[in-house]
């Protein structure tokens, strides 16, 4: 079957684009025609075969996704028809696929398909989360309110990881420029003033001994330290793409100092929330924690949730494998067993996921407060060396002038 962009007008007057999936051109303008539109242009887009997933659709951003679902969600309140609902907000995305994604979805729920299984065509944009959270929607009759939860989520989520990329974004920015700088001094810089200072022919001073021979290291030696980091790289990302790898690295990062505590509070959070919105819509307990594990992207993380999932399956409850884990912090099954004592296993899974995602605030800013005076005296304290060892022999040779 082929896609094919379309412009038309409706019964009203109104001018319709969108996205047909049809065997033809004319298969194409007989289905519009059969929806009430009248086409007046018809253009190939891309190929798809059959049902399967049409992953050709760029993934489009969580704040244009929240943006859709949350106008979809308030149409439904108001009593619109899915159909019309989906064209309306399709027709509000003006850049992107997700207008086209959702002309599609709304093709398969006029051809009798249920809306969850019709946004599952569309991995890419839709995920598993998105998908199931519909389904449990339609089944219970409560796809507006579902939608809603799903948009005020995805609204949550994008606040917290623009914030944490935010965050980390302007100390690795000045770590990446100091070490260039630095690099460039010792490499062109500090080469040239140093030849300078062997032609005094003076005994010279211990820190411009150093800094001539590191600095000559450097020039001679610059294309074996790139062929030696090249070649680390090359093979940490070939080791990494082994599941022994992949599992090392994944374990490894919530090792690392000051940065490793944060991302693994990060992941707990996220599952915390995530698993607490899926079991708010309806969703099982386990159905949730599936899809979980596949959402944390963490081959360590992942083999942990299914193993929790798997004493889940045999009756216990989610707390005490969670104990039993070891891998989250411990105020996570500590507030899960409260959870499941009370009744209210979602409301304490909310909690979790706000006290660590006001910890992860915090704990930035203070680290980020702290980490910014620190790059600038280690900066300072190299530039400082550099200028203290050139400077050195040139007053020694004044003075023995004078």
């Amino acid at each position: 079957m082929a896609l094919y962009d379309y412009s038309a007008f409706d019964a009203q007057g109104k001018k319709q684009r969108g996205v047909v999936e049809a065997l033809s051109q004319k298969a194409a303008s007989r289905k519009l025609r059969g929806q009430g539109l009248f086409p007046t242009k018809l253009a190939t887009a891309r190929n798809a075969v059959g049902s399967a997933p049409r992953t050709f659709f760029r993934q489009v951003s969580a704040i244009q996704l929240s943006v859709a679902t949350r106008q979809l969600a308030t149409m439904l309140t108001a009593g619109m028809p899915l159909d019309e609902a989906l064209v309306m907000v399709a027709e509000q995305q003006i850049q992107g696929s997700l207008g086209s994604v959702l002309t599609l979805v709304r093709d398969d729920v006029l051809q009798g398909s249920a809306l969850y299984a019709a946004l599952q065509a569309h991995p890419k944009i839709f995920p598993p989360l998105y998908t199931n959270m519909v389904q449990v929607g339609e089944a219970s009759g409560t796809l507006d309110k579902v939608l809603l939860q799903l948009a005020e989520f995805t609204d949550e989520q994008a606040r917290f990881n623009s914030q944490f990329k935010a965050a980390l974004t302007y100390p690795l920015l000045m770590f990446v420029v100091g070490s260039g700088v630095l690099v460039f001094l010792m490499t062109f810089v500090v080469p040239k003033i140093t030849r300078m200072l062997e032609d005094l022919e003076q005994a010279l001073p211990l820190p411009t001994l150093l800094l001539m021979s590191f600095s000559n290291f450097l020039a001679t030696y610059w294309w074996l330290l790139s062929i030696l980091g090249v070649g680390f790289l090359w093979a940490a990302q070939r080791f990494s793409l082994t599941e022994r790898g992949r599992f090392w690295f994944d374990q490894k990062k919530y090792s690392l100092p000051l940065l490793g505590p944060l991302a693994l509070q990060n992941a707990t959070a996220r599952f915390a929330r995530t698993t607490a919105t899926l079991l708010h819509s309806g969703v099982p307990l386990l159905t949730a924690l599936e899809i979980v594990q596949n959402l944390l992207g963490n081959n360590y993380l992942q083999r942990a949730l299914e193993v929790v999932r798997e004493k889940v399956t045999e009756g216990a409850g989610l707390s005490e494998p969670l104990y039993d884990a070891g891998v989250f912090p411990a105020m996570l099954p500590q507030m899960a067993a409260v959870g499941e004592r009370s009744g209210e296993l979602e409301g304490m899974l909310f909690k979790v996921a706000e006290i660590y995602e006001h910890q992860i605030q915090a704990r930035l800013n203070s680290l980020m407060s702290l980490l910014e005076p620190l790059m600038i005296l280690f900066m300072g304290t190299v530039v400082g060396f550099i200028v203290l060892a050139i400077l050195l022999p040139i007053f020694q040779a004044s003075q023995g002038m004078g």
